[in-house]
């Protein structure tokens, strides 16, 4: 029996790794299968070569656990272990030190193991005990056995098998004990090793007999070793895809397209990508994709190795090539990582645009599932966004579809403003928007639907690709302002007469918004009051509330505008209600307000001339001002008592806010209650 330490620097070479690997202790099981998998994978090559001229037998690994014992045993019929080799590869850890080790590797996770050796020594983070039974290949080769009971002593001697290959026996500590539970070691072995290219068995395949499972005599296979993604795509039906689809993703609706991966330069890389169905922000699921190395699973996190955009993608990429073992700012540096990258993106790119030239009608039938999708790469990939350009429809409010340069040419004889510019009207909501969209339709022009949770950047992302264009949502302003095609005059409003609209439709409007208020001339045949919001300010609300660095819009307060057409009838009935019922008193206060700034002014004259004035002097300036502002105070109050009670305010009022969705609760039952009484006493008369 032969006896000696581990050959590492450090004494505490386990409790390193334990605390090390530990949040991910579960890797072990994939370390363990992976060497057995090498070890057949090793042993056939022999045999290709004819180097091994032996019966390669049954190669299947088998896994065993004894949950009574918690024992768990990983045996495979490989090509062994001399005792010089366990020596070689067990014996000897080539790092300086647990501790420098620790500091250089930090930010690593599992995939550290396998990259400094450590793959077997994984086993030490669920066991007190391990033991390797092992025979070479090699002809006139002995049996080795060695344990560990997890500290740097070893014991090596005679092992037991008789046949090539190796079983580790691992001796769980107990609070690992679930590692030797059935269920656990089926789960795990489902995760990191279906699809390994060596059959893995579990147990047996049970049946039900006697009213119970019982075990039959068949093995339990639980992998498959020849993934779809590594045949070749023209021997693969679409049903096929399919069919694998559902496999990797139980329940989940139909994808939309694939693409299968396959190239051997400058890298290697294979995978199946599908497109899911996405319709808005509560579908998008990221983290779908799951990386292989060689059909073992290594992560389903592929954001430092695809385009950010592309983890909205479902399926499988497969490639040795990636440098799994370094720090994730490597990942993101590497040239590899960067092809293989790329090499995606322009696939991605590929398939979008040969099913838009091919297979147009799918492609719209699918557009509102992809539309996100695409929207996200154009926004995050400048690559993809290029080429995306070409591809990208818009839909408009009829349903039509139009790829970017169609639809510019289409609207550009009839929506170009005064100034050259090209104005793209969109409405995010057809019913909503309802009035707005017929308005603009009423004048001839075309209106977008831009429904997409992504659109209020989307839309300042067309507006720099496209030149002197800009889009306007239909309700941000009257049709008439939003493709303004000549200047139109104004009314000309005193200071008085614009401030008294301000108060008297300020008072009538919910609160907790910000409302500006002008006049304007909009046709005897225009609507009363018209409600609407700034492009600029709705698009960066919008914008804030679903991210992208804008909060302090999304911080501000709503802020409407309110344009009171003074052509409409019943505003200049109104109007005149308000000077029948409040014009004396104004008429009076204005006169007082006027001959109290009047006096202030004069004051102020003549305090610059004299440089000083006398504290008389200034207590009567206060009291003057203190007066104007009671003044105004009165003449605010006068105007607010109109507008809570004037009914045709209310009416005119109500009817603005009720087509913008505005009016609710008390206010929408007291606007329906005074619509009953207008219109009772209507035929009443």
């Amino acid at each position: 029996m032969k006896q000696g330490s581990i050959g590492v620097t450090t004494e505490n070479i386990f409790p390193v790794i334990k605390k090390f690997l530990y949040s991910d202790h579960e890797i072990f099981l994939r370390e363990l299968v992976a060497n057995a998998v090498d070890a057949t994978q090793k042993i056939k090559a022999l045999a290709d070569s004819g180097e091994f001229k032996g019966e390669l037998g049954n190669l299947t690994i088998h896994i065993e656990a004894d949950s009574d014992a918690k024992t768990l045993k990983i045996i495979d019929n490989g090509l062994g272990m001399t005792e010089e080799e366990v020596d070689k590869y067990i014996n000897q850890i080539a790092f300086s030190s647990a501790g420098e080790f620790l500091e250089k590797y930090k930010d690593q996770l599992s995939s550290i193991i396998g990259h400094f050796g450590l793959g077997f020594y994984s086993a030490f983070m669920v066991s007190k005990k391990v033991e390797i039974d092992t025979l070479s290949w090699k002809e006139g080769a002995e049996a080795v056995s060695w344990t560990c009971d997890g500290n740097p002593e070893y014991e090596m001697g005679k092992g037991s098998r008789t046949t090539r290959g190796t079983t580790i026996t691992l001796y769980l500590d107990d609070e690992e004990a679930e590692f030797a539970q059935r269920g656990k070691v089926e789960q795990l072995l489902r995760k990191y090793c279906k699809f390994m290219p060596v059959a893995i068995a579990f147990g047996k395949k049970q049946e039900w007999k006697d009213g119970k499972y019982v075990d039959t005599e068949e093995d339990n296979i639980i992998n498959d070793v020849e993934p779809l993604w590594t045949k070749n795509p023209k021997d693969i039906k679409d049903e096929d895809y399919l069919k694998f689809y559902n496999y990797l993703y139980p329940g989940s609706e139909e994808p939309l397209f694939y693409i299968h991966l396959n190239v051997d330069y400058p890298f290697h890389l294979t995978g199946i990508l599908y497109f899911p169905k996405i319709k808005d922000r509560i579908d998008v699921h990221t983290d779908k994709i799951q990386l292989y190395c060689n059909q073992m699973f290594v992560t389903d996190s592929v954001k430092n190795i695809v385009p950010e955009f592309l983890t909205l993608l479902h399926g499988v990429i497969d490639s040795p090539d990636i440098p799994l073992n370094v720090s994730r700012s490597y990942l993101q540096s590497d040239a590899n990582v960067k092809k293989i990258s790329g090499y995606i993106t322009k696939k991605v790119a590929d398939r979008l645009e040969d099913i838009f030239k091919n297979d147009r009608e799918q492609f719209e039938k699918k557009w509102d599932n992809l539309k996100l999708f695409i929207e996200y790469g154009m926004l995050t990939d400048e690559k993809f966004c290029e080429r995306a350009m070409k591809f990208f429809l818009l839909k408009n409010c009829d349903d039509k579809f139009f790829p970017i340069e169609d639809y510019t040419k289409a609207i550009e004889t009839l929506q170009k403003d005064k100034d050259g510019r090209l104005v793209y009207l969109y409405a995010t909501d057809r019913t909503e928007q309802y009035r707005h969209i017929e308005a603009a339709k009423n004048k001839g022009y075309d209106v977008l639907l831009m429904d997409c949770p992504l659109d209020p950047h989307f839309v300042g992302l067309l507006e720099n690709k496209l030149e002197n264009s800009n889009f306007a949502r239909v309700d941000s302003d009257i049709i008439d302002n939003l493709i303004r095609k000549e200047d139109r005059e104004k009314p000309k409003l005193s200071d008085n007469e614009t401030d008294e609209l301000s108060i008297i439709f300020n008072k009538v409007m919910p609160e907790g918004s910000h409302y500006l208020v002008n006049a304007d001339n909009l046709g005897e045949n225009g609507e009363p009051v018209a409600i609407t919001q700034s492009e600029f300010m709705r698009r960066y609300r919008d914008m804030a509330s679903i991210g992208g660095g804008m909060n302090f819009y999304g911080e501000l307060p709503e802020t409407y505008n309110i344009t009171v057409n003074l052509e409409n009838p019943l505003v200049k009935k109104m109007l005149e209600e308000k000077q029948e019922r409040c014009g004396n008193e104004l008429a009076d206060l204005d006169s007082r307000i006027a001959e109290s700034e009047k006096a202030e002014k004069a004051r102020k004259e003549a305090e610059k001339a004299n440089a000083q004035s006398s504290t008389d002097e200034d207590k009567e300036a206060d009291k003057a001002a203190e007066n104007v502002t009671e003044l105004r105070g009165r003449r605010k109050d006068i105007l607010e008592k109109f507008a809570e009670e004037d009914t045709l305010l209310h009416q005119i009022a109500g009817l603005a806010l009720l087509s913008n969705g505005m009016l609710k609760g008390k206010a929408l039952a007291d606007f329906i209650r005074n619509s009953y009484e207008v219109v009772g006493k209507a035929f009443t008369k």
